[in-house]
């Protein structure tokens, strides 16, 4: 896997558990009103990876020669919770083979 897919799978995944860090974090301060830490360090924590994320489809897009609609539909997933996940699943069943990997996989199965 290239570096730049790699960090954008990365970061996919780790703005959606941030995301998820601070729904719940927001559960807990505005429910039953126990605790704002996890406000406070989800929601530093998922603006730092936000941006990662916004960053990382942005490489990824120019490496891979993504269309202009791909990349606007990977940075509009950054908004609603945990679509960084489906978007990156997407991206990966349609991203093509590379002949390295195959030439392994055939090496193996001999």
């Amino acid at each position: 896997m290239p570096p730049p897919y790699r960090l954008f799978r990365i970061t996919a995944v780790a703005e959606a558990l941030s995301w998820t860090g601070l729904l719940i974090g927001m559960y807990l301060k505005y429910i039953p009103e126990t605790t704002e830490a996890g406000v406070w360090l989800f929601g530093r924590l998922h603006g730092a990876l936000f941006v990662a994320y916004l960053v990382a489809t942005l490489w990824v897009a120019r490496v891979e020669r993504w269309s202009l609609p791909r990349t606007a539909v990977g940075l509009l997933a950054s908004i609603p919770p945990l679509f960084t996940v489906l978007f990156e699943r997407w991206v990966a069943r349609r991203r093509p083979v590379l002949e390295g990997a195959s030439a392994a996989t055939s090496s193996v199965e001999a």
